[in-house]
């Protein structure tokens, strides 16, 4: 198996991997981005998030999703997780770990001070794989969101 950084060409198996995680998350219906902002926003001028790829002979088994953010308190940048899959019928096989350890040195070889992301509170497989790696929960932050029309009303713009 191979652990290697995505390219353009591999944009269609990425929006297939989404979707594929969308719908074990039971959020297939949440998914309205396209391949062409997807591409656009992973490898236009400005790429905004980058991609690693688990491929083993030529089928690609899982991805990880992933951006760089700032911690002020650390004063140094940190690796911000925002998808990790595995196809179902690939798991089990220490893909994942593979994706989260081959990340971690992306952390650590661009200077970051840390390594998160969220999981949904029922995914008790998933919580259970990450405290095996040593990753704590923090139970007393609360993630907040604003999109959509709020995201447009709080900008004082009409719903765009």
């Amino acid at each position: 198996m191979d652990i290697r950084f995505a390219t353009r060409d591999d944009v269609p198996v990425i929006a297939e991997l989404i979707l594929a995680l969308a719908t074990f998350e039971k959020l297939a219906h949440a998914v309205t981005g396209d391949q062409a902002a997807l591409a656009q926003h992973l490898f236009g001028p400005r790429p905004f998030a980058e991609v690693l790829l688990a491929e083993d002979e030529g089928k690609v088994l899982g991805f990880a999703l992933f951006f760089y953010n700032f911690s002020t308190f650390l004063t140094k940048p940190g690796v911000y997780l925002e998808d990790l899959f595995v196809r179902q019928e690939a798991r089990g096989r220490g893909i994942g770990k593979a994706l989260l350890s081959r990340l971690a040195v992306v952390a650590l070889d661009h200077g970051c001070g840390r390594l998160e992301w969220a999981v949904l509170d029922w995914n008790a497989a998933a919580i259970d794989f990450y405290h095996s790696l040593g990753a704590e929960a923090l139970t007393e932050w609360t993630v907040n969101r604003v999109s959509g029309s709020a995201l447009s009303a709080l900008a004082g713009r009409a719903a765009e």
